[in-house]
């Protein structure tokens, strides 16, 4: 199995690991993917970190509620990334994460995180608005296996 690992990795600096799960959604169409963009512009895949004891699905389910309001259904697993990079506060970040393919349900809530906003961008777009590596592989290796399941 390959590992597919992201970013540059700078040696003599110590990665905080983050454990994290995301999801990739289409629209019906399959040419838009939903994310979640920040008030500082950046762009994200719904999901983020698994708290303790926190299964994959729960995680996912969780934050993309908190995140933008929706009830999801999980398809299937896409696979696991890695990125290594320095965040906005500094911090160099081991991101591993794992990646499912899942169907926007019914909108329960308002997002709870006040600074995150529900769009779909194109898949033209992904390259050019999804600030990770990792989260672009997310999508497109997620786009591979819905066209093997049509």
């Amino acid at each position: 199995m390959q590992l597919n690992i992201f970013g540059e990795k700078i040696e003599g600096i110590t990665y905080q690991k983050r454990l994290g799960v995301y999801a990739v959604i289409f629209n019906f169409k399959k040419d838009r993917v939903a994310a979640v963009k920040t008030t500082n512009g950046h762009y994200f895949l719904p999901g983020g970190g698994i708290e303790k004891d926190e299964k994959f699905e729960e995680c996912l389910r969780r934050e993309v509620l908190e995140e933008i309001g929706y009830e999801i259904s999980i398809r299937t697993y896409i696979g696991n990334a890695m990125m290594h990079f320095i965040s906005t506060k500094n911090e160099p970040i081991l991101s591993n994460s794992y990646f499912f393919t899942a169907q926007l349900g019914e909108k329960i809530l308002e997002p709870i995180e006040e600074d995150h906003f529900f769009e779909w961008i194109t898949m033209e777009e992904i390259e050019k608005r999804l600030v990770h590596d990792h989260h672009i592989w997310g999508v497109k290796e997620g786009l591979k296996i819905y066209n093997v399941e049509d």
